[in-house]
């Protein structure tokens, strides 16, 4: 059946359980401090976020997509997509499961062994532990395959060395789910095998690296001599290109990060209008046209995620239309970051939310694919253009 703009009835009552889930539990960001709300908090062990996660979790959503036989609510795409949409619209936190939920979880179900699913889905589901992703290397970003971090075995263990880069979160985590390579005579892409790390083994080691908007929220990590068990492999050994990317039934619409830039220009639109604010359209009239210009790209790229949701209800599997989303989104996301420069003027200069939001931007068209690895999804899968 295609999906309409409307609610079905029994999707129009799920959006008011939803609805009213929320209404009754927000308060508890009511009160909550700058700590609270940190970097930290944001990784679920801190204050108002942590209420908000178990409160999530009593309902059985923290992962939506899962089988109930694992912990789950087994929900439908369309009922994900409802939820994540209403949790946006009122800002309040939505993956609150992180990669535990998103990457490790949905790969254990499909390739971990009962061991496995024993030890670390139940973890995952009560917010007992934090998982950092170890793919990126400094020299293996966008042509991951290229990695080089070796994992030698060594009786029923690997002995690990190298270093990931860009790992988020990785000086909260316990532990790591990552790439190594077990056989460097192999094809780039075949050699690889996906381990689980324990953040807590001798030889690893955690730097921080500072972004330019002042924040830690990224890490290199170095292993040397790292003991991993042979029973911390997930899938075969030399296959874990084909275990990584692997990817179950989980949100891939962007109606985050869609709701989030309409949301940004609504902030922005609220401190324009204010005759008492240095930024304001009193003094820049000529910004209402920009605002027009990204208020209906916001529109755009809400109709980029329902399309994508429209077909993962209808059983297909986007490509190239997730790729439309997350760079439409992602330089949407710079684009209003400069209007909030433009907006501020001078003031702007200054270290501000205008000028922070602006260097956060940055890494926008980085993280998560490239803008250049988006485009090759697109020209090559969507209009059917041969490889450069």
């Amino acid at each position: 059946m295609p999906i309409t703009l409307a609610d079905s009835e029994s999707e129009l009552e799920w959006r008011k359980e939803v609805r009213q889930f929320i209404n009754d539990n927000k308060g508890i960001f009511a009160n909550a401090s700058a700590d609270e709300g940190g970097e930290g908090g944001l990784f679920g062990r801190m204050g108002a976020v942590k209420k908000w996660r178990d409160k999530v979790a009593e309902k059985g959503w923290v992962a939506p997509a899962w089988p109930t036989k694992y912990g789950g609510a087994d929900l439908g795409v369309k009922e994900q997509f409802i939820m994540n949409e209403e949790f946006a619209e009122s800002g309040v936190p939505s993956n609150v499961g992180g990669f535990g939920v998103m990457m490790i979880g949905p790969t254990l179900i499909e390739h971990g062994t009962e061991d496995q699913k024993e030890e670390h889905l139940g973890r995952i589901l009560r917010g007992e532990v934090i998982w950092c992703q170890g793919y990126s290397e400094p020299g293996a970003g966008s042509d991951l395959a290229s990695l080089q971090t070796r994992a030698v075995r060594d009786g029923d263990d690997y002995v690990l060395n190298g270093q990931k880069i860009w790992t988020t979160g990785a000086q909260y985590a316990d532990w790591m789910y990552m790439l190594a390579r077990t056989d460097p005579d192999a094809p780039k892409h075949r050699g690889i095998t996906y381990l689980l790390v324990d953040m807590k083994s001798p030889g690893v080691t955690v730097r921080p690296l500072t972004t330019m908007a002042n924040m830690q929220s990224f890490n290199e990590v170095f292993f040397e001599d790292v003991r991993v068990p042979v029973k911390n492999r997930v899938g075969d050994e030399n296959r874990g290109w084909y275990v990584g990317t692997t990817t179950l039934d989980f949100e891939r619409s962007s109606i985050g990060s869609a709701i989030g830039v309409r949301k940004t220009l609504d902030s922005l639109i609220r401190q324009a209008k204010s005759e008492k604010s240095p930024a304001s359209f009193d003094q820049r009239r000529s910004l209402r046209h920009e605002f027009t210009d990204r208020l209906i790209d916001a529109e755009v790229a809400k109709m980029l995620s329902y399309r994508v949701i429209s077909m993962q209800a209808n059983g297909k599997i986007p490509n190239h239309e997730s790729s439309m989303c997350k760079l439409f989104s992602s330089e949407l996301n710079q684009k209003i970051a400069l209007l909030s420069m433009h907006l501020f003027g001078m003031h702007g200069l200054v270290w501000n939310r205008a000028s922070t939001g602006y260097v956060q931007a940055v890494s926008s068209t980085i993280a998560g694919g490239t803008s250049e690895i988006q485009k090759g999804i697109m020209a090559t899968r969507g209009l059917g253009l041969p490889r450069g």
